[in-house]
């Protein structure tokens, strides 16, 4: 497998970038092992439709499966509403990235620090910059859910195309069995 090149080439990651997810069952296991997981979701995972389901449909099976609160940023919060979804927080990206970064932040529910964070439904540009911040200045690990490769994350599926991607994200979903 050829080494992954980031989808936005007028940026240049540094030396250290995100590992390729390869099998989506490695997601599964490290939100598994998570204490704390936290998922990012922005306004795009309602516009995108993946085997005619919208992209935040599967996301919120995959959170109710793994038991991990939402963090709905910019107007996702509208969407998931729509879908009678309580997300466990609404506030604009830049500012969960930033909480995420500062150690005395107890998390979404008071209970600790996140160790692991979920980023999907983003544009690609805004989300390279919250992981390039939490990859030089934050103490979380980081996952990309998009379809391009993104190599400011700790791990991110390298660029997909819509079938591929539609199935790793099915395997996600799949890996914690089955969603009440």
């Amino acid at each position: 497998m050829s080494k992954p090149e980031p989808w936005q080439k007028a940026e240049v990651p540094g030396p250290m970038k995100a590992l390729v997810i390869s099998k989506p069952e490695a997601v599964v296991a490290m939100i598994k092992s998570a204490k704390r997981p936290l998922f990012i979701v922005g306004p795009e995972s309602a516009e995108r439709e993946i085997a005619g389901e919208k992209e935040i449909d599967q996301l919120i099976q995959i959170a109710k499966a793994g038991k991990i609160p939402i963090v709905a940023t910019s107007r996702a919060v509208i969407d998931f509403t729509r879908r009678n979804y309580d997300p466990a927080l609404w506030m604009p990206a830049v500012d969960i990235a930033n909480r995420l970064r500062d150690p005395k932040w107890m998390g979404v529910k008071g209970e600790g620090q996140h160790d692991l964070a979920l980023f999907a439904g983003m544009q690609y540009y805004v989300e390279w910059l919250l992981l390039s911040g939490l990859k030089h200045f934050g103490d979380v690990r980081t996952v990309s859910f998009g379809r391009f490769y993104q190599p400011h994350a700790n791990w991110s599926f390298p660029n997909l195309d819509e079938k591929e991607w539609e199935q790793n994200l099915r395997a996600v979903r799949n890996g914690f069995g089955r969603v009440k």
